[in-house]
């Protein structure tokens, strides 16, 4: 046992959660979500991280971090017309796709052959309208939000890992000294989960329960089995699936987003300055469950403290915190030269917002781009 097990668990749980939780606050916000089943959400989004970290660690003795997916919640948060109820439906579906990806090979198969390049120009699509969201509250609220622009990219440029971190203290900080932040509810001292009954609207289900599944596929599942493959380890897929996929179903009726592998965070336990040794690195798992516990214990009120805050403040702390995961998403859909055209159309449909037959852009850009590359494909064979 070293100190660098216990640190490197703890700053990957805190990057991971204070990272992007103003993202998950938004998303619940946009499904009309109430202060409480928000707060049920994070609870359970957090004892789903501590159980199936600790769980994959300690069964197969690999460094196996989990999170919730920073894609889908993207997805929700840009989403519209969609109630808590038929949000849970899609995170049911999401979930039980996941578990069906694990126990039946050919689907696994069939997700690993979807072109990288499309399935990221559609999570670049998703993303993007959140980046750009940032600009538009420092339009609206300049004396709040470029100063935080600022501070992140000078602190980006010193530790990449804690940049969203400081703006995140340094913001609510400022937020209360220029006097913006709202009355804080009461929250109750100990933490409560609401139970939701979901609503399966089919328009929801293949609008949002399909593209949640496909970009937490995509963009943090199998990344994150890259992450330990480069870490050294054979990561055992059906296994991790099979746990991330069944706390998902068990968490989405509290609210819960999709729980999957996790990937940027996941590299802070699985190198060398967790442990010398990879054999020892599950540790962390241990310590990183143990965070999370303490996470869901405080949960609540963090999430009350979120939403007193300027949604100026809030679109800056998801826009900046998503600027990363852009950044990578529009480098491998534009990597595969022969799939440029289709990518960008993916990324045009989805980011535009369009709404057909009540069904989201992000399942039409999907469709426009895999479209255009079966076209692209049998003009050449002809």
């Amino acid at each position: 046992m070293r100190a660098s097990v216990v640190t490197s668990a703890v700053v990957a749980a805190l990057v991971g959660f204070g990272g992007t939780l103003a993202l998950i606050v938004a998303a619940s916000q946009a499904v009309g979500a109430t202060p409480g089943q928000t707060a049920s959400a994070v609870i359970g989004l957090c004892l789903s991280m501590a159980l199936t970290s600790a769980l994959l660690g300690w069964r197969h003795k690999m460094p196996i971090i989990t999170a919730w997916s920073t894609p889908g919640a993207a997805l929700i948060a840009g989403s519209h017309g969609l109630s808590i109820e038929t949000a849970v439906g899609a995170f049911l579906l999401a979930g039980l796709l996941i578990i069906v990806t694990a126990a039946v090979k050919p689907l696994g198969t069939l997700v690993q052959r979807l072109p990288v390049a499309i399935a990221a120009a559609m999570l670049a699509g998703v993303l993007f309208r959140f980046c750009t969201a940032v600009f538009t509250a420092g339009q609206a609220d300049p004396m709040l939000v470029l100063p935080l622009v600022l501070i992140f990219l000078v602190a980006r440029r010193i530790n990449p890992f804690g940049a969203v971190l400081a703006i995140l203290v340094i913001g609510i900080g400022l937020a209360f000294l220029l006097g913006r932040v709202g009355p804080l509810p009461e929250v109750a001292l100990l933490p409560r989960v609401e139970f939701i009954w979901p609503a399966f609207d089919m328009e929801a289900l293949i609008g949002i329960g399909l593209p949640l599944y496909v970009v937490t596929m995509a963009s943090q599942n199998l990344p994150g089995l890259a992450v330990l493959q480069a870490a050294g380890y054979k990561p055992p897929t059906p296994s991790i699936l099979a746990v991330t996929g069944l706390a998902s179903v068990l968490t989405a009726p509290i609210g819960s987003l999709t729980s999957n592998l996790a990937a940027i965070t996941a590299s802070i336990c699985t190198g060398p300055d967790a442990h010398p040794d990879p054999r020892q690195r599950w540790q962390t798992t241990r310590f990183y469950a143990l965070a999370y516990l303490v996470l869901a214990a405080g949960g609540a009120s963090v999430v009350a403290l979120i939403a007193a805050l300027p949604p100026s403040l809030v679109a800056t702390f998801a826009g900046l915190a998503l600027l990363g995961p852009l950044l990578n998403a529009l480098g491998t859909a534009m990597g595969d030269i022969p799939l440029r055209f289709p990518a960008v159309l993916t990324l045009a449909v989805t980011a535009s917002g369009v709404s057909l037959l009540g069904i989201g852009s992000a399942f039409w850009g999907l469709v426009a781009g895999l479209i255009a590359l079966g076209i692209d494909r049998v003009g050449r064979r002809v």
